[in-house]
């Protein structure tokens, strides 16, 4: 997997300064494939449209500041890991509101730093896990299976249909996504891979989905649906009451 990294500082030597921190790191771990890229406003940030997996983001900046970038991100789906860079400790407060993983206190120290790297590749690692990986043309996307709604086919073509509207397609046959996929997903109908998680209910052939979307069950598969809802709402109370 390569690690997707931003810098957002308007700083050039403390973007440098991460940035050779974050070298040193991941040579020292050597098992991790990575990339960095570099931006000197939250708006250069916004503007390059990539999802990075893991954004080190400064907090005072020209508008719009670290904490509107980080609001702006999450609203379009972004879910990296955020960590933010600041001079001032009470800013802090308000990274939870942006779901932020961790902060650093300029000018940085060595070991919290590799604390906080330790703790976000590992959270990576974990999420990896939960994700799939789909190749389109020359580039590669991790998704994450709880963000997935449900998945459509059409001809030759699968669509990925996210929890925040955006649909990725990309080409593969269900029988090869089914073995991709945990537990949580159900194929309802010969097009169309469910995500558990989501279902509302089902009536009249439809499988409802939050936003009021619905999808074709097969009416030969609608008692399975619920038996595979009741098996799951079971796992995931025994999950929580754990």
């Amino acid at each position: 997997m390569m690690l997707r990294i931003g810098i957002c500082d308007d700083e050039p030597m403390m973007r440098e300064e991460l940035c050779k921190m974050i070298s040193w790191y991941m040579e020292e771990k050597g098992n991790t494939a990575y990339q960095i890229s570099q931006f000197k406003s939250g708006e250069s940030l916004l503007n390059s449209n990539e999802d990075y997996d893991l954004i080190f983001l400064d907090i005072q900046m020209e508008h719009p500041d670290g904490m509107e970038t980080a609001r702006r991100l999450r609203q379009r789906g972004n879910q990296g890991i955020l960590v933010f860079v600041t001079i001032l400790k009470e800013n802090v407060f308000d990274a939870f509101e942006v779901e932020a993983y961790d902060y650093l206190i300029k000018p940085l120290k060595k070991e919290r730093f590799v604390r906080t790297m330790d703790r976000a590749v590992r959270s990576l690692d974990q999420q990896a896990d939960q994700s799939m990986i789909i190749q389109r043309g020359n580039t590669l996307q991790m998704i994450s299976l709880s963000l997935i709604v449900y998945f459509e086919v059409i001809g030759r073509k699968i669509y990925i249909h996210q929890q925040n509207g955006e649909v990725t397609e990309y080409y593969d046959k269900m029988e090869k996504l089914e073995e991709r996929v945990d537990e949580r997903f159900f194929r309802c109908h010969r097009s169309y891979l469910v995500n558990l998680d989501y279902v509302q209910g089902c009536k009249a052939g439809q499988v409802l989905l939050p936003k009021e979307e619905k999808i074709p069950v097969s009416r030969l598969r609608e008692k399975e649906l619920a038996r595979a809802l009741l098996r799951h709402m079971k796992t995931s109370l025994g999950t929580v009451n754990k």
